[in-house]
């Protein structure tokens, strides 16, 4: 499953454990927990339903090829580039209590791409 950002562009992918989130430079990013999105640092970043990220103010940060139910409007999407790589997944570290979901918002939000992973 690949995640595409606010322009359309393919930021990041789902490896095929549907568990673990890499970058297409092969960094490994970050993962799901259930609903949410982790850091490997253990911070939780946002939230994944309906094949929509959403940062934890709601807003949106990626879509994917499933993604279904109330959002902004998704642009059009750019072609894949090539996935290196995958480098070694770090140790995760022990994850943050999830924040509460706030609503669902209809924008995208200002994090956008790689940087929503670096939170």
């Amino acid at each position: 499953m690949t995640f595409y950002d606010s322009k359309g562009k393919a930021v990041a992918y789902l490896d095929t454990d549907n568990t673990h989130i890499f970058l297409y430079n092969g960094k490994a990013a970050g993962y799901l927990n259930d609903d949410a999105v982790y850091s490997y640092g253990g911070k939780h970043l946002g939230w994944y339903e309906d094949g929509w990220i959403r940062d934890k103010n709601g807003k949106c940060v990626f879509f994917t090829e499933n993604t279904t139910g109330s959002g902004p409007v998704r642009p059009v999407k750019n072609v894949r580039p090539v996935k290196s790589v995958k480098s070694i997944k770090p140790v995760k570290s022990v994850k943050q209590v999830k924040s509460i979901k706030s609503a669902k918002s209809l924008s995208w939000s200002s994090l956008s791409g790689e940087s929503f992973f670096n939170q």
